[in-house]
């Protein structure tokens, strides 16, 4: 049997740092880490390629090739996997669908032979013996979330890693939260299901092996979901390991705000190699926290959280949302304020969405506000909500708030006051980020191009030589970091160009 794993491709969006990576050579941010492990699931006499549209175009003879095609995909892939499905139906090949989007709306798409939904864990089996058994069903879906003590490590010879900024880890799935615009505890549940430490380390050795030396996100949902079992077993192993290894990569991930409460575990977090967070932050108004049941960011001053995450020597990353039904005008600038008064560089602002399969969807389609599906990108101006506020009131505050934090100026300004108040626990010379992950952010200034484009041609460039300058004299051994993050900005400005 011959199977061919498609990645679809992506469109251009906040998270795709797509004008970043073009500093760097590189083709995508992170590989498709659902696909690669579930190719070591499928059987082993079975021939398998791999092709991620992000980093190389899927050709005919690809299709040729294929007995069975395997397609995974998130929300945001949806047009690119019609045009993928329709060049499989052109050269009559066999589809089999899985992951979030079809896990979620696997009835909205025609011509899949096969969907296996779910956790590939419990249901991908099923599905191998009745195709061997010449029976297999139109869908295979289940309501259980499988212990993960079986998952395979995923197959990194199947992936170009050259061609990716970043590698990714599975730890755990599930979040004990239930946030009302989170579809999440639908795919995963809330009890939180880990890996153990012995997977994890194995995971490590696996890259390690590949070859892969720099960025590593893990991509957990909440990863300080089981804290204790963090500080007593898994990060102290994390710890050792890196540094007998000699610490070959940089780590991120996702936690909530709580994490701000436990200067152990973000103190091991660090000691562990972490330089940076995804927090979700959501909004300063506390009747739409309410709203959507974020309880774990209530009741908080959340600058003060943020800033007590950086303190570790943590980037804390933010998502932030507008267009809470409790949301008034007002909210804009609160938003603005709360993200310059934080210093969180990356921020991720996006209007109010209800995913299918949150309980948001089910409450807004009660009322009869539900206006279409989600597009997954949640910075391209659009909703599928008709909000309280009105839409073109929502749309002019969102303007006003990329245009409050994204415009050049309001920018370098947060990038210069996070880098004054950056002072890590540990030194950073000591820690990989200075030597490999600023090499290929920070240091691209050294090329023609990026000084050419940063310095010269971009309309940010006053800015751009004035933190150039700033942080030559002013934080010389943060300099790496300063650059890394005027590539960013450079980023962010195409990708809101028409709010800016």
């Amino acid at each position: 049997m011959r199977a061919l794993l498609i990645y679809p491709q992506s469109p251009d969006t906040f998270w795709s740092f797509k004008y970043a990576l073009k500093f760097i050579a590189k083709k995508a941010l992170h590989p498709p880490l659902g696909l690669v492990t579930v190719a070591a699931m499928l059987p082993e006499a079975w021939e398998i390629k791999l092709v991620d549209e992000n980093v190389e175009p899927l050709k005919d003879k690809h299709l040729e090739w294929a007995d069975y095609v395997f397609i995974s995909a998130m929300a945001i892939q949806r047009k690119s996997v019609e045009r993928v499905l329709a060049r499989c139906r052109e050269k009559g090949v066999k589809v089999v669908a899985g992951g979030p989007l079809f896990t979620a709306n696997h009835q909205d798409f025609e011509g899949i032979d096969h969907f296996v939904l779910g956790e590939a864990e419990v249901t991908l089996p099923g599905f191998l013996r009745d195709l061997e058994a010449g029976q297999a069903r139109a869908v295979y879906t289940t309501d259980q979330f499988p212990a993960l003590g079986d998952t395979p490590l995923p197959m990194w010879n199947l992936l170009k890693l050259r061609r990716y900024a970043s590698m990714s880890l599975q730890y755990s799935r599930g979040c004990p939260f239930n946030c009302e615009f989170c579809d999440i505890t639908s795919l995963f549940g809330r009890k939180v299901r880990t890996k153990s430490t012995a997977q994890v380390l194995t995971e490590l050795d696996s890259l390690f092996a590949a070859g892969w030396r720099g960025p590593l996100f893990i991509v957990d949902d909440n990863f300080i979901g089981n804290k204790v079992k963090l500080k007593r077993k898994v990060l102290p192993a994390i710890i050792a390991w890196m540094r007998l290894h000699k610490h070959p990569f940089s780590l991120s991930t996702e936690a909530s705000i709580d994490l701000s409460d436990d200067p152990e575990l973000m103190r091991m977090m660090v000691q562990a190699g972490f330089e940076g967070v995804f927090v979700g932050i959501e909004t300063p108004n506390e009747d739409s926290l309410a709203e959507c049941s974020k309880l774990q960011n209530r009741g908080r001053d959340l600058v003060a959280c943020v800033r007590k995450i950086q303190s570790f020597g943590l980037e804390v990353r933010g998502g932030f949302i507008v267009g809470f039904d409790h949301d008034s005008p007002s909210v804009f600038g609160k938003q603005i304020e709360l993200i310059q008064n934080s210093r969180i560089v990356t921020a991720m602002v996006g209007l109010l969405n209800a995913p299918r399969g949150s309980r948001l969807y089910r409450r807004i389609a009660q009322e009869g506000r539900l206006l279409a599906e989600v597009t997954g990108d949640n910075t391209d101006l659009s909703t599928n909500i008709e909000p309280k506020m009105g839409m073109d009131a929502l749309f002019r505050g969102y303007e006003q708030v990329i245009s409050g934090i994204y415009s050049p100026r309001p920018y370098y300004e947060r990038v210069r006051a996070y880098l004054r108040e950056y002072h890590p626990l540990q030194k950073k010379g000591l820690h990989f980020h200075a030597r490999y992950l600023r090499l290929h952010f920070g240091y691209a200034f050294a090329f023609p191009k990026t000084m050419l484009v940063l310095g010269v041609k971009d309309r940010a460039r006053f800015q751009y030589w004035k933190l150039l300058f700033w942080s030559l004299f002013r934080r010389p051994q943060l300099f790496p970091m300063a650059m890394t993050f005027a590539v960013y900005g450079f980023h962010f400005r195409k990708v809101f160009q028409a709010s800016l």
